[in-house]
């Protein structure tokens, strides 16, 4: 009986520290349900989604959100977003309701619909940015107008059991809470309104729970070492080796191929990691007071486009960040005194979007750091990363004792001369 307690314990600890990312302590995805009308039957509401997570987007097909009424609710109609079914309405004469399904489902519209179906800060197929992206993009919201309900503060129920999908498994939603009323400005903001009633329900993403296996890898090489240090051998599991396609294979050429599936199944470029996406880390060069890093994605998933892509990477060097080429940078300071940690993304309408596996599916920036003399060597691995993240998720790095090393003979004269030789280069460049 004993055992059977601490396994269960177990899991409950793993399920919460898996949720954890200490990279964003503070990120989740908030849903404000705000109440604000009365009607005859129930009341009219505004859902907001809130995207707090720095670094991890919604991305397409998009969110969808779910939960279970507490009463016999219905939605007799939806103004930014709709019910995936209707359920059973029969027992309704003259006006049918959107949707009598006990356990709802809703999506975000498309872009494109007619404007009496628009409402603020919707119809983005689901897509919601990172907040350290771009705050102004990581809102999603729609109106819903709900019956059969409670038509005040005390006689409303709140829904239970709230899902999101995002667009895959992988977020945990806690209860609904009721919070302060959320208050509003009128367009001149000389006045102030509030909703009747307001309630929140926090979800907070697991990697542990969206899927098995890593979704990405890392791949390490340097100037002064001749090998590549690969991504490890089925990095991201091997269970698509069978299904994989070789870069030459006649099926590319199909009508089609690049399709997504429903259920989102990849089709892979055939590796020795089988991961969908590789991160490519380069020690590229070395000057007196700086050094320079070369960072290359790539895709090999045929099936899928990376909208609003982000690359997170922790090296204690990054506090130095003197330029950054090709790609939009951002410091990450979970904790105020430690600045180790930087979001690069893609620059808007130039290279934000990954295409799928091919001759442009790949991104790639190089990035130049000062030198802080106190901490700085090439010794024992420390030009690489700590810790990678590609949209959110962790990615698989190489073991410890296979990164590039600095040769046996003589490494203090190697690194000298490369330094002397870089300094007089980059002198020459300057004064020409």
């Amino acid at each position: 009986m004993r055992f059977f307690v601490s396994a269960f314990f177990f899991l409950v600890l793993l399920t919460y520290t898996a949720a954890y990312d200490p990279l964003d302590p503070n990120g989740n995805v908030t849903i404000k349900w705000d109440i604000m009308s009365w009607t005859p039957d129930g009341y009219v509401a505004v859902v907001t989604l809130n995207n707090f997570q720095m670094y991890r987007h919604i991305m397409s097909p998009g969110w969808t959100l779910g939960w279970t009424w507490a009463k016999k609710e219905v939605i007799w109609s939806m103004v930014g977003a709709q019910a995936t079914e209707q359920g059973d309405c029969s027992k309704f004469k003259g006006d049918i309701p959107h949707c009598c399904k006990k356990i709802p489902i809703v999506v975000d519209l498309l872009p494109g619909v007619p404007y009496n179906q628009q409402f603020t800060n919707c119809c983005k197929g689901g897509v919601v940015a990172a907040w350290g992206q771009d705050p102004t993009a990581a809102v999603s919201a729609f109106q819903l107008s709900v019956g059969l309900a409670g038509t005040s503060n005390k006689t409303v129920k709140l829904p239970k059991n709230f899902t999101l999908l995002g667009p895959g498994p992988g977020y945990t939603c806690g209860p609904a809470k009721v919070v302060p009323s959320t208050a509003f400005l009128t367009p001149d903001r000389r006045r102030k309104t509030q909703a009747l009633m307001t309630w929140n329900v926090t979800c907070t993403y697991s990697q542990f729970l969206a899927r098995k296996n890593p979704s990405c890898c890392v791949s390490f090489s340097s100037f002064y070492n001749d090998t590549i240090t690969p991504c490890p051998f089925c990095a991201c599991g091997c269970q698509n080796k069978n299904k994989c396609v070789k870069s030459d294979s006649k099926i590319l050429q199909m009508k089609g191929i690049n399709t997504p599936k429903k259920d989102n199944t990849p089709l892979l470029q055939c590796t020795h990691h089988m991961c969908p996406v590789r991160v490519h880390w380069h020690v590229k060069q070395n000057y007196k007071d700086y050094w320079r890093v070369k960072l290359a994605v790539t895709n090999f998933n045929y099936r899928m486009n990376y909208t609003l892509w982000s690359l997170v990477v922790q090296h204690p060097n990054l506090n130095n960040v003197t330029q950054v080429f090709s790609f939009d940078y951002k410091p990450l300071v979970p904790y105020e005194s430690i600045n180790d940690t930087g979001m690069f993304y893609g620059m808007k309408y130039y290279n934000d979007l990954l295409m799928e596996a091919g001759p442009f599916g790949n991104i790639q920036s190089e990035v130049l750091l000062q030198k802080d003399k106190n901490t700085f060597t090439f010794k024992q691995g420390w030009a690489f990363p700590r810790k990678v993240y590609f949209n959110g998720d962790e990615c698989m790095l190489p073991p410890p004792d296979t990164y590039p090393h600095l040769p046996n003979s003589a490494p203090k004269s190697l690194l000298a001369l490369s330094t002397l030789i870089s300094s007089l280069i980059f002198l020459l460049i300057s004064i020409w």
